[in-house]
């Protein structure tokens, strides 16, 4: 067995970032306070709890210093803590904090803002409080011409386009192929591409990666948005792909000795789940 373990597998800038940050603050007190999963990712939840952070998902919850997810948060969550003297230590990814300032920027210029992601994912749900009243979350391709009938119902004539950081890089120009195509002419459409660059690289190279080997393994968290944009990557080129969140969840059935093995992991997997799925994998097939 071959296997080949991607450059960009593990941490990205922002949640290193962060789960670095928080370490260092709790050396310094024993309690502390996060507002919601610092990362989508289990063991670097429970790594957390051990040390001693208690994870909440309300700010009224929080008694002292509170730290503020890579994700980011809510505009108001800023004034809340404020009024209740709660001393917030912002680890949001300076990526996520830069889409707030456009969003807030046009949408102070009136501007309807087109807002590409999951919905629910906590990335999301803080950039919409600074895209004002007039937007629109398109979470896949067919959403899009019901985004343009609700701007066109607005009778605003000025439209952004911006999106979560972790997107599919694939789905952002067919959408921005379809915007372009459908939209009324009077329209002034500004399209800013804010998904990170290091999500662009991580699934480019997941690409390559899965049109050359026998099967794929994607490392990460059941409920991280990247992750799952790599899964679905590696199963348009590759025809056997495991999603895993640990090296216990390795099924061997599906991977041949003689397989030539791709290993990816999504931003928030530690480099130690890593480590730990190619041993396993060494250990089974020497």
């Amino acid at each position: 067995m071959e296997l080949i373990v991607g450059k960009t597998a593990g941490f990205c800038y922002g949640v290193k970032r962060a789960v670095d940050g928080a370490k260092e603050e709790l050396k310094k007190d024993e309690t502390i306070y996060g507002l919601g999963e610092i990362v989508h990712n289990l063991e670097v939840i429970k790594e957390l709890e051990n040390l001693g952070m208690q994870f909440i998902e309300n700010i009224e919850e929080a008694k002292g210093e509170t730290i503020i997810r890579a994700h980011g948060i809510q505009k108001e969550i800023y004034e809340k803590a404020k009024e209740k003297q709660i001393e917030l230590v912002d680890y949001t990814c300076p990526k996520v904090l830069k889409i707030h300032q456009i969003a807030e920027e046009y949408a102070n210029k009136g501007y309807y803002i087109f807002l590409l992601g999951n919905k629910k994912h906590p990335e999301i749900i803080g950039t919409l409080s600074y895209c004002g009243e007039n937007k629109f979350v398109i979470e896949k391709e067919d959403y899009t011409i019901k985004a343009l009938e609700a701007l066109e119902k607005s009778e605003i004539k000025k439209l952004l386009v911006i999106s979560q950081t972790t997107y599919s890089l694939e789905k952002f120009y067919i959408i921005e192929e379809i915007i372009k195509n459908e939209i009324q002419r009077d329209i002034e459409l500004v399209i800013k591409n804010t998904i990170c660059q290091a999500t662009e690289i991580r699934q480019k190279e997941t690409e390559e990666m899965a049109k050359k080997v026998d099967s794929m393994i994607v490392i990460g968290g059941k409920s991280s948005s990247n992750t799952k944009k790599l899964y679905e990557i590696a199963k348009q080129y590759c025809k056997t792909v495991l999603l895993i969140e640990n090296e216990t969840e390795l099924v061997f059935g599906k991977i041949q000795s003689t397989d030539r093995v791709g290993i990816m992991a999504g931003a928030s997997t530690p480099k130690e789940s890593i480590k730990k799925v190619v041993e396993k994998l060494e250990k089974a097939y020497p």
